[in-house]
């Protein structure tokens, strides 16, 4: 293949190197943090055959072993490239990097003659030599911050334009499409791919997504059948899709998300150019002027992308003075303020690109400048933020100095943005929240330690937004572009309605007495004047924000409900009037998730919990759960009043982590732990004042101690926002304790047996606030027919002695969460002596089996979607690390681990799953763990039927799922469940 010949052939012979080459040029004084961990992982892997070369480069060149040692130390996926092939790096060393990356470019745009399957690889291949060599030129102080992210733009380029040749060669060959220059395949097509934000730009960020949007011209392309032209592009936009972010043995290329394309939730993948500019000039929204300043043809027929660029023209520049433009812009940043560190810079936990000070403010305070001048000034139509930034200064928008200070610390940031990315090439922007990983993190970008960073970064980071703070100084109103919205008198206006609809109301005179309902006072929350002044500013934006989540008609009806079941009209209203961003999300939910929408309208007074910038800016930690929880349950005057109180407090949090992963201002991997911190917190303090409450009444049990057991998905800590609890009470007393020391004493049996009767009604009981969690103690030794409460060492005797496989494939996932520490200890060195009981692997994988056999016949079929239960499901997964533990803990006890995912890098650590297999588990268990999320996040039930499903909800599920469309989502799922259940099997047969 193309990429790997290349790669090959640019690996020196052994002697001295090009005056030009990388090794020669890394700036021997650059900073770099001590890195003895790295030293001695450098060392060990050197001393192997495969990496002679390597050895010898790094002894002639210190600075090269340096820059090995800080990845070996800092950054597992460049270390991990280099330790896959070791030749990968002397080739990066050896050459001028200006000269490796042409060369591994010029490989990839030549890779779309092979096949498709070929093509992935050598793309694939591509990205990971032009991943390390970026790096290190970056690392090393040989390249600047513009010729890094204008390399990690070229190499992302060509990618997307061998992945668009393949895909229109494979159309042609097909004979779906014509082409007039088969051998040239863009050239002629019409189809062409526009490059969005930071890749439009070529600003590309070290692990950025690729924002596209693909259109065809149907004056130009020429299809076999006019009405399958769109299935067609379509067809070629989902492979492009496809080649670039699917992921395979060798990794994935970038991921792509196509949702900048106007109206994503009801407009195919691809789009024809005249319906796209008939979108842009009637409905077009400020944000898409926005996004389209930085629009650039990155692959296709450059002839009709430019010409159609040439036409938007007049969208994206308007002449006057746009202070809309300025009102939506200023919106989206106050978006943007939902990101820790919003309120005030932070180090911990900040995020650089959206947080306060952070990239963003740097670009919007150009961006916002563009799209009010840009329209009269053709100098200020730039796509690059620096470039934008020095014509700012030309033009006279801005001084010198702001431009140096901005473009200071633009550069600073992206740096460390790059540095965040390389430590396992994940989008993230946000620095650690764990001090030591936050002082792991300050030296690998350079500093000694925690305070020295944090000085720099903050000095920059009040920099930038004491500039942006002079650019917005005053808050702008809403604007609406929605057109005429009349909802006085009795007869509907004409134009309101056409407005209505053409911003997707199905049933705009509907909304129309909706609207006017709430201006009428027909619920208690509307009575009052100043309630009906905001409506009536606010009433333009909540009916565009509604329209934008994918079911306009349901989220209003949804937020009909908020309005007609709260009590607070003004407050609500003027809560969403200060704070547009809670408007947005209000509308993702209404729109997305009925049920959550629903948890909405019977309880408005979580909305009050939005304001809280420590709640609403980030999942929230143990110990902020459980400052949230103590300060509840401390107000509450009775017994009752406490239970009513940690119900609110349990509602809150969980529906506020429901709101943040359908709203998307958290990601779905994040929620299940984020759900049993939650119930972990509620359940010990329950624990804790269920047990005062006993022994109040009863006396104490003398010596004795008694912890709640987690299992299922509260101990695997995978817990979703329907989720019940599967939990086990185990005590211990001296046997010469019979019974409790107070005024009416019973034996310890009854009132440990009272104390999980008391927990469950504490927690599932339903009471004037609810019920806050389902619980489930079937799981105890002998089921249903044991005692609620377990002795401990009846239990030890059960589980060694009668308990079948599956008992302990449950105990895999045992979590003690409450009672005192030296007996959640002493639980759980019980539980861990279970688990490492020798076993014979030919009866685990026997037992296994027919377990699994028994789940396929009592809850299989339902397709892909049966995300437990379908072959190659979560079941599969859980089954493959639980089996593994059983049957090799005996020996390798270092294997236990309660979360699934965990436990399966632990198998791959203990090599007892290869690379290619952990990998399949890996890629299977986060994306439906992701749509298990979601799913039960937006609607009641277990079971999710795609073909009922509404389009807002199915947009949810492509965000999660990172795909394109609703289809490309389905065809990933099924293949990631295929190569699961495959992995199943093989591990079964290889214990047996």
């Amino acid at each position: 293949m193309a990429a790997r010949s290349t790669a090959k052939a640019s690996a020196p012979a052994a002697g001295r190197l090009p005056e030009d080459a990388l090794a020669a040029r890394i700036v021997g004084s650059a900073k770099a943090a001590p890195a003895a961990a790295g030293g001695a992982k450098l060392d060990e892997r050197l001393a192997e055959e495969d990496a002679v070369e390597l050895d010898a480069l790094a002894q002639r060149e210190p600075a090269v072993r340096t820059a090995l040692e800080r990845l070996a130390e800092h950054s597992p996926f460049l270390w991990g490239l280099i330790d896959r092939d070791p030749d990968r790096a002397v080739r990066a060393f050896s050459a001028a990097p200006e000269t490796r990356l042409s060369e591994i470019v010029a490989a990839m745009d030549g890779a779309w003659r092979d096949d498709d399957r070929a093509l992935a690889a050598a793309l694939r291949q591509g990205r990971a030599e032009a991943a390390l060599t970026i790096a290190l030129a970056d690392i090393g102080g040989v390249w600047e911050g513009a010729e890094v992210t204008a390399a990690l733009s070229d190499v992302a380029e060509a990618a997307i334009r061998a992945a668009t040749r393949a895909a229109l060669r494979d159309a042609y060959r097909a004979g779906k499409l014509m082409l007039p220059h088969p051998e040239d395949p863009e050239k002629g097509s019409g189809f062409f791919v526009l490059g969005m934000g930071k890749l439009g730009a070529r600003e590309l960020n070290y692990s950025s997504d690729v924002d596209l949007i693909a259109f065809f011209d149907t004056e130009v392309s020429q299809v076999a059948d006019e009405e399958e032209i769109t299935s067609v592009f379509v067809r070629v936009a989902q492979t492009i899709g496809k080649l670039l972010q699917e992921r395979t043995a060798d990794g994935y290329v970038a991921r792509v998300d196509f949702r900048l394309r106007p109206d994503p939730g009801s407009t195919p993948v691809a789009i024809s150019r005249d319906m796209a500019l008939s979108y842009y000039e009637s409905v077009g929204q400020n944000w898409e002027r926005a996004a389209m300043i930085k629009a650039r043809v990155v692959a296709g027929d450059a002839d009709a992308g430019e010409l159609f660029l040439k036409e938007l023209r007049p969208f994206i520049w308007r002449r006057s003075l746009d202070h809309a433009a300025i009102a939506d812009i200023h919106a989206m940043k106050r978006q943007i303020h939902a990101h820790k560190g919003h309120g005030q810079i932070a180090v911990e936990g900040h995020n650089l690109k959206l947080g306060r000070g952070g990239i963003r403010e740097i670009e919007f305070f150009a961006q916002t400048q563009q799209l009010v001048a840009g329209g009269r000034d053709p100098d200020l139509r730039s796509r690059s933020t620096i470039e934008t930034l020095g014509r700012l200064v030309e033009t006279g928008w801005i001084t010198a100095t702001a431009r140096d200070a901005l473009v200071d610390a633009y550069w600073f940031l992206r740096g460390l943005e790059h540095r965040l990315q390389m430590i396992d090439d994940a989008q993230t922007h946000t620095l650690p929240d764990d001090e030591e990983e936050l002082l792991r993190f300050a030296r690998f970008a350079g500093y000694e330690d925690r305070d020295s960073f944090a000085k720099v970064l903050t000095t920059r980071l009040k920099l930038v937004q004491r500039h942006y703070a002079k650019l917005f100084e005053d808050a702008p109103d809403l604007s609406s572009e929605a057109g005429s919205l009349v909802f006085t008198g009795e007869d509907d206006d004409p134009d309101t309605l056409r407005a209505l609809s053409g911003m997707g109301y199905a049933e705009p005179a509907s909304a129309i007495q909706t609207v006017r309902g709430w201006h009428r006072g027909r619920y208690p929350s509307m009575r009052s004047a100043r309630a009906r002044e905001i409506l009536t500013e606010l009433a333009p934006a909540i009916l565009q924000a509604l329209a934008k989540s994918g079911r306009p008609d349901a989220a209003l009806n949804g937020f009909d409900k908020v309005l007609e079941r709260t009590t607070g009209g003004i407050a609500l209203l003027a809560l969403v009037r200060a704070h547009p961003e809670i408007l947005n999300l209000l509308a993702d939910v209404l729109g997305a998730a009925p049920r959550l929408a629903e948890t909405l309208a019977r309880r408005p007074r979580v909305l009050d919990a939005l304001l809280d910038p420590a709640f609403f800016g980030h999942l929230p930690s143990r110990e902020e759960i459980e400052a949230r929880v103590s300060e509840a349950l401390a107000q509450s005057t009775t017994y009752e009043d406490m239970l009513d109180r940690a119900r609110i407090v349990g509602q809150e949090l969980n529906t506020l982590i429901g709101i943040r992963v359908a709203s998307g201002t958290a990601p779905a991997d994040q929620a299940g732990l984020a759900f049993a911190r939650t119930a972990d917190v509620l359940v010990e303090a329950l624990f804790e004042r269920v047990e005062a409450e006993l022994v109040r009444v009863h006396g104490r049990v003398k010596g004795g101690q008694a912890a709640v057991v987690a299992m299922g998905k509260l101990g695997g800590e995978e817990m979703t926002a329907a989720s019940d609890l599967d939990l086990i009470l185990l005590y211990e007393h001296p046997d010469k304790t019979t019974e409790t020391d107070g005024d009416r004493p019973i034996a310890p049996s009854q009132f440990y047996a009272r104390l999980t009767q008391r927990l469950t009604a504490a927690i599932s009981a339903p009471t004037a606030e609810g019920v806050l969690y389902d619980t489930d103690f079937r799981l105890r030794p002998s089921g249903r027919a044991g005692p609620l409460a377990t002795r401990l060492k009846a239990f030890e005797s059960y589980q060694a002695e009668e308990a079948e496989t599956w008992e302990h494939m449950a105990l895999s996932r045992a979590r003690v969460v409450a009672g005192p520490k030296t007996f959640r200890r002493t639980v759980g060195r019980a539980i861990g002596k279970v688990l490492t009981m020798k076993r014979d692997p030919k009866k685990v994988a026997k037992d296994v089996r027919e377990m699994r056999a028994l789940l396929d016949r009592e809850k299989g079929g339902g397709g892909p979607w049966n995300l437990k239960h379908a072959p190659g499901g979560l079941v599969d997964i859980e089954f493959v690390a639980q089996a593994l533990q059983l049957a090799y803990g005996h020996t390798k006890p270092k294997l236990l681990f309660t979360v699934t995912a965990g436990a399966i890098d632990r198998a791959r650590e203990a090599g007892l799953l290869d690379e290619e297999d952990h990998a399949a588990l890996v890629s299977a268990a986060h994306l439906q763990l992701d749509l298990t999320q979601a799913l039960r996040v937006a609607v009641e039930g277990t079971r999710f039927d795609p073909d009922d499903a509404p389009e807002g909800l199915k947009a949810l599920l492509c965000r999660v799922g990172e795909a394109p469309d609703f289809s490309r989502l389905t065809a990933d799922l099924a293949e990631r469940q295929k190569a699961a259940r495959a992995v199943f099997t093989r591990v079964m047969k290889n214990l047996e």
